[in-house]
């Protein structure tokens, strides 16, 4: 029988994943412990009534997003906000995943190309902007309450935390619905649902609906790779356990815990260093060359037994006399998982598409961290180096849409680590807001299947031209491609001006490239504020809303790091070039009507919504920034 019949034969399978409960069913008896309870003695005092509420719910979505991780999040968002109901469904008491309070793990993405790439927009970007505005402590557990209160703030997006997805019921090729235990209400959820998007990096809804998916390293040979081993082999790259420590302004002691294991340090690889150990080592790794998944608690265990034995050898080796005033004051109890499940979808994305820079007709997404091969043995092998190597990039790669979709499952798609990629793609495509990007582009997919009554597959091959304009419209960036959405009324403008200007061109902001990029500039830059820009039209049009791309200085980073680092890469403040106060004009009958304004902007992408009205003209009047001097813009558009 089929693994994605099995529902439709009335058979469940045994699933045991966290803090899931085992559900056990057999053909003599088709009751199961956790949905009828037939030992469950509750008396309701209140009432007097007895038997158990009803812990079986039913629930019924257009998109369901699996994993509230970078990935998921900027999934569940995009679906959301361009038209489907979507619920995200998260196992963690938390948002972010690797990001999140638990774990913590700086959230990179193209910064890796130092000097060159410009960093991610679209949703990503506005999340961390967001943070930038609630959490200037730069507090990780504040962080996971900005990612609840940016996900729970939008209307058509409903959040599950503490609960798993752990098992999908089939038609045929079709998951009809995920069954997801929630474990802090007893409660088993059926989430029905047009479309789902598994972003929980192990993929176990997928994996249940029989998705085809592949584990451990391709050999050379598949793929035509440099960097991948001579022949193919089970290794995963490993899972790392963070810590942080304090200086308590005099010294501490350390005494190991009875699971430390003992560390010398001895015959280590000199690259195996301890520069910026404060905050953690990133090497204090245990992969796998087998099951990844069925061994997180033994590799959980032995990574707690390691990191203690570490920070044993850092406080009391007396190596490290800076270390005398340190004491632990976070220590995780989640390892930060790297890989485990690469699901298979219609391209397979490797090594040569990325350092060949393959330009993809579906490409919706963009990298450039570093391939980065890791030892397969972790800490467990301190003779080689942590990391065999390092391919930087000089410029970003593309990433396609075909890659985000299930090859097998007609209405799956994913994002993360768990697309369909090799083992030395996912090397460098991993880093979580690479990982967001893709998000973004399959939640905005999901949309057009409901919009259009089409699966994944029929957007790659008829509706892509689509996604990519919507993406670019929501601010993500495509390389090399520029929009040239024919809804936009900008572009039809018989006229466009500025009241001053000290670099670029007014003209740029309707050129279809809203950032500089490969040297080119594309932008329109004041000289001085206030400053305005206007749009004149020969005959009237039907205007509803008018949308601008600012600037947030692209190439300065602005994620939550542990060292709060503030310069010439890393800004921990609210970007100074960001436009803050505007005021929008149109001109109606000839007269000029105030349309709204906005006082203190918080993104980069600035929409304007309004009731239809025929202008013959639009300006938009810039007052402040964050405290640049003058105003940047990189695009405006004008929708009916």
């Amino acid at each position: 029988m089929k693994r994605r019949d099995f529902f439709k034969k009335g058979t469940k399978a045994a699933v045991a994943a966290g803090v899931v409960p085992m559900i056990f069913t057999s053909c003599a008896n088709t009751k199961d412990i956790i949905y009828d309870k037939p030992n469950d003695k509750w008396y309701h005092l209140g009432t007097g009534k007895t038997g158990m509420p009803n812990r079986k719910p039913v629930v019924t979505y257009d998109v369901a997003v699996i994993g509230g991780g970078a990935a998921g999040i900027c999934a569940a968002v995009a679906s959301a906000r361009n038209g489907s109901k979507t619920v995200l469904v998260q196992d963690r008491p938390v948002l972010g995943g690797n990001a999140s309070s638990e774990i913590r793990v700086h959230l990179n993405g193209v910064n890796d190309i130092k000097g060159k790439a410009e960093r991610e927009t679209g949703i990503i970007e506005e999340i961390l902007l967001h943070n930038r505005f609630e959490n200037e402590q730069e507090s990780y557990p504040v962080f996971d309450y900005v990612l609840y209160d940016f996900v729970v703030r939008e209307p058509n997006l409903d959040l599950m935390l503490n609960t798993q997805a752990v098992e999908a019921v089939m038609e045929g090729d079709v998951i009809k619905s995920a069954l997801c235990w929630q474990a802090t209400t007893e409660k088993m959820f059926t989430i029905n649902a047009s479309i789902f998007i598994d972003c929980s990096g192990d993929g176990l809804l997928a994996a249940t609906a029989g998705a085809i998916y592949r584990t451990g390293r391709e050999g050379k040979t598949e793929f035509n790779e440099t960097f991948a081993p001579d022949q193919p082999d089970g290794w995963q790259m490993g899972a790392t356990l963070l810590m942080s420590s304090k200086d308590m302004g005099r010294p501490m002691k350390y005494s190991p815990p009875s699971y430390a294991i003992k560390y010398t340090h001895e015959g280590a690889h000199p690259r195996r260093h301890f520069k910026w150990f404060k905050d953690g080592i990133w090497w204090i790794e245990v992969g796998s060359n087998d099951d990844i998944i069925a061994d997180a608690e033994v590799n959980r265990h032995k990574l707690m037994g390691y990191l203690h034995g570490v920070w044993d050898y850092i406080k009391n080796s007396g190596n490290f006399p800076e270390a005398e005033n340190l004491a632990l004051d976070w220590v995780g109890s989640l390892p930060g998982r790297r890989e485990s499940r690469r699901f298979i979808g219609d391209y397979i994305v490797s090594e040569r598409d990325m350092t060949e820079h393959k330009h993809f007709e579906d490409c919706i997404a963009f990298g450039g961290w570093s391939l980065d091969e890791h030892n397969p043995g972790g800490i467990e092998n301190i003779s080689e180096p942590p990391s065999y190597f390092h391919y930087h990039f000089k410029e970003v790669y593309q990433f396609p849409f075909r890659s985000l979709y299930s090859k097998n499952i007609a209405n799956l798609m994913f994002a993360g680590r768990n697309v369909s990629q090799t083992h030395i793609a996912l090397s460098s495509s991993r880093i979580m807001a690479t990982c967001a990007l893709q998000g973004q582009a399959v939640g905005t997919a999901a949309t057009i299947c409901n919009k259009r009554n089409v699966l994944p597959r029929q957007v790659a091959q008829k509706h892509i031209n689509e996604l990519q304009e919507q993406l670019m419209r929501d601010d993500a960036f495509i390389p090399k491609r520029p929009a040239r959405d024919p809804k936009d009324l900008a572009r039809k403008a018989s006229l466009l001006f500025a009241s001053s200007t000290s670099s670029g061109d007014v003209n740029n902001l309707i050129n279809g490239m809203s950032r500089d990029i490969d040297g080119t500039i594309n932008h329109w830059k004041s000289n001085g504020l206030p400053a305005e820009i206007q749009l004149e039209w020969e005959t009237p049009i039907l205007l509803a809303a008018i949308e601008l791309k600012c600037d947030t200085n692209l190439a300065r980073n602005i994620m939550m790091r542990k060292d709060s680092r503030n310069d010439e890469l890393f800004g921990n403040s609210v970007p100074k070039e960001m436009l803050k106060t505007l005021s929008f004009e149109a001109r109606i009958n000839g007269k000029w009507q105030k349309l709204g304004n906005i006082e203190e902007n918080r993104t980069r992408l600035i929409t304007l919504k309004f009731d239809a009205i025929k202008v013959t003209a639009v300006r938009v009047k810039m007052a402040a920034t964050y405290g640049a001097k003058n105003v940047k813009l990189f695009e405006v558009r004008c929708y009916a």
